[in-house]
């Protein structure tokens, strides 16, 4: 079983200016998810995928094992993401000549996961056989209970209106958060899907303290004080 892992991180940002780069900790932001492929053991190549020269040199200086230099049309601000993980999973394959069975992307702007999420994700797809897995924490919210939209007329509703009235929070469906923090894919699923939301999607849960996403200049002082918390323990 061959695994690869992509870190696939733009130069460009506009919520916390070249936040992939900036310090957290003693380190750039990218190389704690480097470290953490790294200590999962699991994978054959990590391959870091940017636009920017300063990132990929980063990369390989914090162990990554390949640097990739993406097209700028998937480096725009309006390009997904997906094509560019898609491209850099081929473009590995082709500079190395193997053949991976899973592939799996960390976001760079979740630096909270632990190797173990790597490797629950990673076993939770190749255990079930999953097209793949994706990551999230447990809602503070529910569409059943107390999340709402507002209509064109102006109203609000319930986001999902349940058979039933539900009365208690707790009684519920279980609700998630995607926290964007780790996606794992199948070779067949990686290569031919057109969007995350697969015939079998699966989730690996994770704790709220672990996927906190980093968009702001908030989310970078918060991510700082929990990693802090975490190192004094």
């Amino acid at each position: 079983m061959k695994r690869l892992c992509t870190i696939s991180a733009r130069g460009g940002s506009k919520g916390v200016k070249g936040k992939n780069l900036k310090d957290l900790a003693g380190k750039p932001l990218l190389a704690h998810s480097i470290a953490q492929a790294k200590e999962s053991g699991l994978f054959e190549l990590i391959a870091v995928n940017s636009d920017s020269a300063e990132i990929l040199e980063a990369g390989l200086a914090w162990g990554a094992d390949l640097a990739l230099k993406r097209p700028p049309e998937m480096a725009t601000d309006t390009a997904p993401k997906l094509p560019a993980i898609q491209w850099g999973g081929s473009e590995v394959e082709r500079l190395s000549g193997l053949t991976f069975d899973t592939f799996v992307d960390l976001d760079a702007t979740s630096p909270l996961r632990l190797a173990s999420d790597i490797i629950g994700s990673v076993e939770l797809l190749e255990s079930q056989g999953a097209d793949n897995v994706i990551t999230g924490a447990p809602a503070r919210r529910s569409p059943y209970f107390n999340l709402v939209e507002l209509g064109s007329d102006g109203v609000v509703r319930l986001a999902k209106v349940p058979e039933r009235p539900i009365v208690r929070r707790q009684d519920a469906p279980r609700c998630f958060d995607m926290n964007a923090s780790i996606y794992v894919w199948n070779r067949q699923s990686f290569f031919h899907s057109q969007g995350i939301f697969l015939p079998k999607t699966l989730l690996f849960e994770m704790p709220e303290e672990r996927s906190q996403d980093i968009d702001s200049d908030l989310d970078f002082k918060i991510v700082k004080l929990l990693l802090e918390a975490r190192g004094s323990e």
